[in-house]
């Protein structure tokens, strides 16, 4: 094992590796170590201290990753990363070999909220690629970023615009749409109305936004009117 492995499994909980299984079914539980996020999060900050000890440029370039958790880790030790260029071309770097919802949602780098233009033409990008934990990034970054100070009801554009069959890229469009819904209700609800959605993605909108607690109950009652 790496030195890098070799910290990671001191942190083994076999219990948690079980149920993190579930949570992500589409990848090998052989590739499960089974490490909580905190203390993923602790590790990264210690490497990254010790990144020179720890041959840290060598882990970022050796891709793929062999266990599910080195994934996390190094989103984790992406975050550590100030300068928003070096940030940014590290990210880069490592976005095709996400293949997970779990690793895809994690990796928002604070340094990414100052440099919101940039983010927005990347975030444009990505929800156009072939690949679809790449596509449910951008959507995620439109997300995170543009549905509040930033906001442009044109963004929704470029996410009506995906079409894939894929099951976490559809789930991130409605999860989308569904905090649009909450935080910018009446641009979001003309979506919604004009039925601009797959009729999958259009219902499990409607769905997630009557769960939700931001979303007021006379909304929902609404909303409910036009399911599909």
């Amino acid at each position: 094992m790496t030195k890098i492995q070799q910290e990671l499994f001191a942190l083994q909980d076999e219990k948690y590796q079980s149920f993190q299984g579930k949570l992500v079914p589409n990848i090998d539980a052989q590739t499960i170590i089974g490490v909580r996020v905190p203390q993923l999060r602790a590790l990264a900050k210690q490497l990254y201290r010790q990144k020179e000890d720890y041959n840290i440029g060598d882990f970022f370039t050796n891709l793929p990753h062999a266990y599910y958790e080195e994934n996390l880790l190094h989103s984790f030790l992406i975050e550590q990363i100030k300068d928003f260029d070096e940030c940014m071309a590290q990210f880069e770097k490592f976005l095709p070999f996400i293949d997970n919802w779990a690793v895809c949602d994690t990796c928002h780098p604070k340094v990414f909220k100052k440099h919101s233009d940039v983010i927005l033409q990347k975030a444009k990008a990505w929800v156009k690629d072939s690949k679809p934990y790449t596509i449910r990034y951008g959507i995620s970054c439109f997300m995170c970023y543009f549905l509040d100070e930033n906001f442009d009801a044109a963004h929704f554009d470029h996410v009506c615009a995906v079409t894939s069959d894929e099951y976490y890229v559809k789930m991130m469009q409605a999860w989308y749409f569904a905090t649009a819904l909450a935080k910018q209700w009446q641009a979001a609800v003309k979506i919604i109305e004009e039925k601009r959605l797959s009729p999958w993605v259009h219902n499990k909108t409607i769905q997630k936004a009557c769960e939700s607690f931001r979303v007021t109950d006379e909304h929902k009652t609404y909303l409910r009117t036009l399911k599909v």
